[in-house]
């Protein structure tokens, strides 16, 4: 019987030739990482980070404080008129919709007078329905600033709102005039009022001669300026002015529409002399007034005196201060019966010339 021989190939595949090499490697490398005490060290920090875990996860959580609430600055509404004669103001406050019926959040309410510091002055609770509110407060005479801030449940307090001012002004404006004086004589149809008040107040001239308004506004310096119609004679004119705080003050003052031109009045000291008690002396004198009713003083003046019988008489003056001047002379014997004339002419550099004259009469007893 023949036996047939079992065949056996070429030996371990490539692959698993690869892989045993491979597997020899690591097992030399682990030998030499146990031998050096590597394996030791790398178990224990494999334990340890097992444990650290394990501990994290089974330990108890410590509590964190939580951060204080932010508030939001609340907003007060800047008033029209800062300005004012009432000794109270309402604040309109209005307040973050976040915060609104919040029962243990109030408004702080900070007050500076003039230069000072804010001082609290008061403290409200937030409003409960919107977010808007409106809170009184009194005022001291001068300058009022206030402002609001959010004060939390815990005691934490807002950021300060924008402020706002208010001015309590109980004093009345006072008016007064650079133009015209008193007393005056205005040449023209209308006179213009030149003066001063407190600044930004509304005003009204008002003429009971002829029942003539007109309004204006004083400037950022309190100067102002009405034009009003005038009629003859006197006018008797009322300013009135209403400052931004409501008071109201007044100057009353008269004026007299004037002719609008140079006036010359001659006057003498006798106007009828008797022929038989002749010489007899005479004063002609002139009163000068400028087209404002204004005595002018520096006029020249030039007398003449013409009378029946005798030559005539000329004489040269300039007015004073009062804007008068004067000339004395005599009626000598021989003037005759009749009527004498007297004249003035007046001449100036500014307003042109004027002229007066008057009679004299020379009788026989």
């Amino acid at each position: 019987m023949t036996h047939r021989r079992v065949s056996r190939g070429d030996g371990l595949p490539f692959v698993a030739r690869v892989m045993l090499v491979v597997a020899v490697l690591a097992l030399g490398g682990i030998a030499l990482f146990t031998a050096s005490g590597g394996l030791g060290r790398a178990v224990a920090a494999i334990g340890t980070s097992l444990s650290g875990v394990l501990d994290d996860l089974s330990a108890t959580p410590t509590p964190t404080a939580s951060p204080p609430l932010l508030l939001d600055s609340p907003l007060l509404t800047v008033p029209e008129e800062p300005y004012t004669n009432e000794p109270t103001a309402d604040l309109v406050i209005t307040v973050p919709s976040e915060v609104v019926g919040q029962p243990n959040t109030k408004l702080r309410i900070y007050l500076a007078l003039g230069d000072q510091a804010p001082v609290a002055v008061d403290e409200v609770a937030v409003p409960t329905l919107r977010p808007q509110i409106v809170v009184p407060v009194e005022l001291t005479k001068g300058g009022n600033t206030f402002t609001v801030s959010l004060v939390g449940p815990s005691g934490e307090e807002s950021d300060p709102s924008p402020s706002v001012r208010y001015v309590l002004d109980q004093e009345k404006p006072k008016v007064t005039l650079a133009s015209p004086r008193d007393g005056a004589t205005v040449n023209g149809r209308a006179v213009n009022l030149v003066g001063k008040t407190q600044p930004r107040s509304e005003l009204v001239a008002h003429n009971e001669a002829n029942n003539r308004s007109v309004p204006g506004t004083a400037a950022a310096d309190g100067t102002f300026t009405l034009t009003l119609p005038i009629a003859g004679g006197v006018n008797g004119i009322t300013i009135t002015a209403t400052d931004p705080a409501g008071n109201v003050g007044d100057l009353v003052i008269a004026v007299r529409r004037g002719s609008g031109r140079l006036s010359a009045v001659l006057t003498s000291s006798i106007y009828r002399i008797s022929r038989d008690l002749l010489p007899e002396a005479v004063e002609l004198s002139v009163v000068v007034n400028d087209p404002d009713g204004t005595p002018l003083e520096g006029a020249r003046v030039t007398f003449t005196l013409s009378v029946p019988g005798i030559q005539t008489i000329t004489a040269e003056a300039t007015t004073g201060g009062d804007g008068r001047a004067s000339f004395q002379t005599t009626i000598p014997r021989g003037a005759m019966v009749g009527q004498g004339i007297a004249t003035v002419l007046v001449h100036t550099e500014g307003f042109g010339e004027a002229s007066d004259q008057t009679t004299l009469t020379i009788t026989r007893g």
